[in-house]
Order: C-alpha cells, then structure tokens, then sequence
C-alpha cells in the first residue's frame, strides 16, 4: 500500500496559522487576515483527509486479515471479502485529493497575465500566424469572461503582426495561459505559394504573470525614459504629439516600447506594467533555475527556445510536443477551443509534481508525432 507523504510539515504550518488567528490585532488587516483563513481552511481540510485515508488503511487491513483468516468466521470473512473493493477505492480517491492538496499552490496563479506574441523565422508567414494567435487568445478570453487590452502591437506589411502585447484580466487567468509559453511551429502552404509547397513558420510566445509594485521594486534612477513621435497613418491624431513611450531599465537591458495611446501617460503606464511583469519572470526563472539546474521540468518551464506545439494544417492535426498530445480538430483550435489541451497540460504537470511527492513516475509515453 503505497504511503503517503509526511504530514508533519503541513500541521506545523496549520498550527502557525492557529496562532496567527488567535491574536487580537489579526482583523487588523482584512486582507492578510482573508488569506490565512483561507489558508487554515484548506489545511484544515487536508489534515482531516490525511487522517480519514489513515483510518481507511486501518479499515483495509483489518478486512483483508479476515479475508485470509482460516480460522475466523464465514459470514466475517465473506462480508470482509465484499468491503474490500469499495474500501480500497475509497482510499485510492482519497489518497489522490490528498496528494493535490500537497502540491504548493503557484502564488501567480490568479494574476492577470501579459501575453508577449512575436513572428519568428518564415518572414511574412510568420507574421500572418503571429496574429492568428492573438485572435485565437482573444477568443479564448471572451468565452471565459476575460477582458483583453492591447499594450504594444508592430505590424508588418501583409496585414499580421511583428509583435504584439496585450493584457488578459480575470480570474485565474494566469493558471490557464502559462504553459503557452513558447515556441508555436506553423505548417502549411501560404495563399502566395504557387506550387503548393509547405512553408514551416515559428512564432514565439511569452506569457507572464502581472506583476504588482509590491512584488517588483524598480528604482526611477535605473530607467532611462525616451519619448517620440509615434508612427501610423497620416492625419490621426497619435501621430500629432510626442505620445510614444520606450523605456530601458540599465540594470537589466531590458526595453519596453509602447505607442498604441495618444497619451505619453498612459503609454508610460503600460509599458511599466510590461516592464514589471517581465522582472518578475525573470526572478521566477533565476529562482526555479537555482532548484533545477540538473533537471528542468518541459512542463511550464517558459523556456521560449522549446518547440512546444506544432500546428500542421494540410493534415488539420495540432501536435503538444511536451505531453504527446494530438488532436484533429484545427478549425475549432484557432476559433479559441483550448480547453482540452489547457486541461491535458494541467493534468500532466499535476501528475509530475505529484511524482515529486511520491517518487512515483507518471511521465507520458511519447509518440511518433512528437518527433515531427
């Protein structure tokens, strides 16, 4: 019977939370005090599971040892037989909520998320795919509820897009958006292509979690701010005034452009908020970097040099590359329809933390097509 993790650590943490509640100035702050309640609600909760699935290992033992008990009455040994199964399952679902609760909770999963989209190699194709994407996110978005506001966009000739960055605001959004990150392979034969070949294009996806002011200190004395005149078609009003906005944070190289406002204050405001959440990110990455430089994990790692999906049109066949997942339905895919492959990538990175916990493997069989 397999054991579960130590408890220890997780009613140490039930108690601090105890004692945090138990003190007179703890309503103080409202909104500290909502999160350790909910915090002592769902230890609480794991702490009664781990017990129940406890007594059920008890229970389980005790009726398969009047299974086998030659001396022990017919009528136990038979009702002992028929409990077992229920018993055992009941146990191996418990065991299963008890092992999802363990998992650390990711703290940016309910951030709103900036979305980075950037044509990368396969020139004006490229470019084409790069805002079939934003229109795929941006589908997506409205089905689940989510508001989408435009940070930066660069056009390129043929009517796609260079790059483009936008805002997704919700709930959860973060949660559902993060293992985006990457690079997205585009096959296919261009409405420009005479001889029917099939052109191979990438685009490039970043997806980061907003970050806060609190969470991303940034000295004014580190950035070095530029305005000019923004570019776009003659005659409107965004290109009469010093409106667009590049900023360049000396510490890191980092530069965020933004011109999509006539404001120079509100292109300023959002390129800060770009700026803070690629900061962020950065710190999250040197962080996990620091915990898994020998074994870096293909699911939600961010890493934008990975191929991580492969949409391949003339067989209508889109290819996840990190879990070996294939689907045949393209048309509803770029319509927004993402939730399998969002609950499929979700499913997989819980089943490898849990591995983590239990150091039982649950890695996916790969499959021809991941080679593709």
């Amino acid at each position: 019977m397999d054991e579960l993790p130590d408890l220890a650590p997780f009613q140490r943490r039930l108690d601090e939370l105890g004692a945090q509640m138990a003190e007179p100035s703890f309503y103080n702050n409202s909104r500290r005090a909502a999160e350790v309640t909910r915090e002592h609600q769902k230890l609480t909760q794991l702490v009664a599971d781990y017990r129940r699935c406890e007594r059920l290992d008890r229970e389980i033992t005790e009726a398969a040892g009047f299974g086998r008990d030659p001396n022990a009455d017919a009528d136990l040994r038979q009702l002992a037989a028929a409990e077992l199964p229920d018993l055992e399952r009941r146990r191996t679902e418990l065991r299963q909520q008890v092992l999802l609760a363990m998992i650390p909770p990711d703290p940016t999963d309910s951030r709103n998320t900036v979305m980075e989209i950037r044509a990368g190699t396969g020139g004006d194709e490229a470019s084409l795919f790069a805002a079939e994407l934003f229109r795929l996110y941006s589908k997506y978005a409205d089905k689940r509820g989510w508001k989408t506001q435009l940070m930066s966009s660069s056009m390129s000739e043929r009517g796609g897009f260079k790059e483009v960055i936008f805002l997704v605001i919700g709930s959860d959004v973060y949660k559902q958006l993060k293992f985006e990150s990457g690079v997205h392979r585009v096959q296919r034969v261009p409405v420009t292509e005479a001889n029917g070949r099939i052109h191979t294009s990438t685009v490039t996806v970043a997806v980061l979690p907003e970050a806060e002011e609190v969470d991303v200190q940034i000295d004014p004395q580190e950035l070095e701010i530029t305005v000019s005149r923004a570019s776009g078609p003659g005659g409107q009003g965004v290109n009469t005034t010093d409106s667009a906005v590049q900023i360049l944070h000396r510490p890191t190289g980092l530069i965020v452009s933004c011109a999509d406002e006539r404001s120079q204050l509100k292109n300023k405001a959002k390129a800060m908020t770009v700026l803070r959440s690629r900061l962020l990110k950065r710190r999250e990455d040197e962080e996990r970097a620091k915990y898994a430089a020998a074994r870096r994990s293909q699911i939600g790692s961010g890493d934008r040099s990975e191929r991580i999906r492969t949409y391949n049109f003339p067989q209508n066949r889109l290819t996840d590359h990190r879990i070996g997942l294939t689907l045949y339905n393209l048309p509803q895919v770029m319509e927004g329809d993402i939730d399998a492959i969002i609950t499929a990538l979700q499913k997989a990175d819980y089943e490898e933390k849990l591995a983590a916990l239990t150091g039982h493997s649950f890695a996916p069989a790969r499959t021809a097509a991941d080679e593709d």
